[in-house]
């Protein structure tokens, strides 16, 4: 779930970041045909990853008459590979959607072939069988570490009483069949709420993971009061215990200050961690964004101590609508950076939403990069196609030093189409991070985006998934059904090639 300010001012950070001005961007090449548009061009159709309802006969969480929930939807989905064993996946989404914040609950889906997905509860809200004790949950994250232990978190959210909201992590030994160790790493009342957590196994400490979140101060409630440092909670045993979460950003310096979308990836080298978000300053009342900017802090042991933060790139992200209708507010991953680090050479990498290629007119998908341990970085370079509104940026980067690049984006759509927001998934390779030698090609159906839920916003997630596997990576995402308002959305997978096939004798 994202808030990026107090509930007592409630405000969407991807409204006040900057207002859409200009002319509608053009479409880049012209829609297909509804044939055409039932799989991706090398003819390989994602695998099905969500099956079902488990949460479908749950009457728990409604916070108002007004909330509404989207029955069959699944939405917001992440993944993790089995260094050991590629075909062995574990994929996480909310189940069924609330219009007013969480789902009815998490589910993970896994794989031993990489091909059938079976499903599992995870025990992180009242509708899963033995859950916590929460009415909602939300923002699932899942990674896997050396040994195959399967870690996944989430956030517990109760609204009808008084708003509590906890970091949750719960363990699998057998691939995500069964989970155990349901552990809250954290919990607070109102004023405070805890926010867009992630979890990452370390891939070279074993047993060793991080969940890092921010924790939003809002005491005494009010303007100039608002403080959103990073917190980080951690493992060493596998998931059996957990850390006492401490503050490890501070942001008490600059008033009504706060951070967002925290995500460690670690070098495995060096052993160095790094953990990558975006800072935003806001007026003395709350009401707009005086400086927004994305930042990495760095540890080099395992977590304990970590480094002054560094500037990475400034966050430029506009409001994300429908641009043929900018009364219709989209929702993706404006204020969430998706950083990856080179196996090989250490490169560092984030892609971001930002309007540096538009003039400030919509989001593209942008990169910056750092060479030097992210001591410094360069200027962003555009990945998703010049003069098309792109979003939700995911990076990998295979054994082979290829980076991989997922988003969504809207090269399909008319000019004068207020009807629908034809929507694509597209893959961007670069190899070696060499945008001379960047392909692309789209890897999902051609879909209906106004066909989601409506969370503020039209809702596929904050993010989707995507994570190196022994082919080259593996995607996750959300995709939407028109005409099904009971099944609105579905989560697929699949595993891609990140270099051409070498052509037949």
């Amino acid at each position: 779930m994202r808030v990026c300010l107090p509930l007592t001012t409630v405000a969407t950070a991807v409204i006040l970041l900057a207002t859409v001005t200009g002319a509608t961007p053009a479409a880049a090449e012209r829609s297909p045909t509804p044939a055409a548009a039932e799989r991706s061009p090398d003819g390989a159709p994602p695998t099905k990853v969500s099956h079902g309802d488990p949460y479908a006969d749950c009457t728990i969480g409604a916070r108002s008459p007004d909330s509404v929930v989207y029955p069959g939807t699944e939405v917001e989905p992440y993944l993790s590979v089995d260094p050991r064993d590629s075909k062995r996946v574990v994929t996480v989404f909310q189940q069924d959607r609330w219009n007013d914040g969480g789902a009815r609950g998490l589910v993970a889906g896994w794989t031993t072939d990489g091909r059938t997905f079976h499903r599992s509860t995870l025990p992180f809200s009242l509708c899963a069988p033995g859950g916590a004790d929460f009415e909602r949950a939300t923002d699932p994250w899942v990674s896997t570490g050396p040994d195959g232990t399967v870690y996944a978190s989430g956030e517990g959210v109760d609204f009808t009483k008084s708003t509590r909201t906890a970091l949750l992590a719960a363990t699998s030994r057998d691939g995500g069949r069964t989970w155990r160790n349901l552990t809250t790493t954290h919990v607070d009342e109102q004023p405070f709420f805890n926010d867009k957590p992630s979890l990452t196994a370390d891939p070279i400490r074993k047993g060793t993971a991080y969940q890092v979140w921010n924790r939003l101060d809002n005491d005494p409630p009010g303007p100039s009061s608002l403080d959103g440092p990073g917190y980080i909670s951690l493992t060493r045993d596998g998931g059996r215990t957990w850390s006492e979460a401490r503050r490890f950003v501070d942001t008490s310096t600059v008033p009504n200050t706060q951070t967002i979308g925290h995500l460690i990836v670690v070098d495995r080298h060096t052993g160095t961690l790094y953990d990558f978000f975006d800072r935003i300053t806001y007026s003395e009342d709350l009401s707009t964004v005086v400086e927004a900017r994305y930042e990495v802090v760095t540890s080099t042991d395992a977590g304990d101590t970590w480094s002054a933060p560094v500037t990475v790139a400034k966050d430029t992200a506009v409001p994300e609508v429908d641009p043929n209708d900018p009364a219709k507010l989209l929702r993706a991953a404006s204020t969430l950076p998706s950083p990856a680090v080179d196996p090989k050479t250490g490169t560092l990498y984030m892609a971001y939403e930002g309007s540096d290629f538009s003039g400030g007119r919509f989001d593209s998908v942008q990169l910056v990069r750092s060479t030097d341990g992210g001591r410094t970085w360069g200027s962003p370079e555009l990945i998703s196609p010049k003069g098309v509104p792109a979003f939700s940026p995911s990076t990998a980067v295979d054994g082979r030093g290829t980076l991989a690049l997922t988003y969504y984006d809207l090269r399909f759509l008319e000019p004068g189409d207020t009807t629908t927001l034809p929507t694509a998934y597209q893959l961007a390779t670069l190899p070696h991070g060499d945008p001379k030698r960047r392909t692309e090609r789209r890897i999902s159906r051609i879909f209906d985006w106004l066909q989601a839920p409506f969370a503020g916003g039209y809702f596929l997630g904050d993010y989707q998934g995507l994570v190196a596997d022994a082919k080259g990576v593996r995607a996750v995402l959300t995709e939407t059904h028109s005409g099904a308002p009971r099944n609105r959305t579905d989560v697929y997978t699949r595993s891609l090639r990140t270099r051409p096939a070498a052509p037949r004798g």
